[in-house]
């Protein structure tokens, strides 16, 4: 039975390092849906009676949409994988931290809050509680009567 939870679990450990990725849906949780879309209309807009000529219109629309679909591939070429090289090991780090170093201090803090909450909780119970029931014992014999006179 452990060579069966070994073996599931190294095949659980192959597919998440191999998995596939989708070369059509490049961003399929949309984080960059409302942030990175710019289309020509976006950027450029020319409002009722003042307009270029068509041509220049025209011209304007693709050399905008040409210049920044090869100037993002060009970038992307050059520096892709070293920026992602250089993300991967900025998340490989902030994983680091936060499982090495960040949990265990919170752990450790939540371990001495509960022993601290206990004595405070105790001190409350032994010198609140009884002076609070006293003081409600006191008011609890005070009527209060609104009248309205006229």
């Amino acid at each position: 039975m452990a060579d069966q939870y070994n073996i599931h679990e190294e095949k659980y450990v192959n597919e998440s390092h191999t998995k596939e990725i989708d070369l059509v849906n490049r961003d399929p949780k949309q984080i960059n849906e409302d942030v990175v879309k710019v289309d020509f209309e976006d950027v450029i807009a020319e409002p009722d009676g003042t307009h270029s000529l068509d041509g220049v219109w025209k011209a304007s629309y693709t050399t905008f949409t040409v210049s920044k679909y090869w100037c993002y591939r060009v970038l992307s070429a050059v520096f892709g994988v070293p920026v992602a090289l250089i993300w991967g090991f900025l998340f490989a780090c902030i994983s680091f931290c936060h499982i090495w170093a960040v949990m265990p201090c919170i752990k450790s803090c939540l371990i001495e809050s509960q022993c601290l909450s206990r004595i405070y909780s105790l001190c409350i119970h032994t010198f609140c509680d009884p002076l609070f029931e006293a003081l409600g014992k006191v008011c609890s014999n005070v009527r209060v009567v609104v009248r309205k006179e006229v």
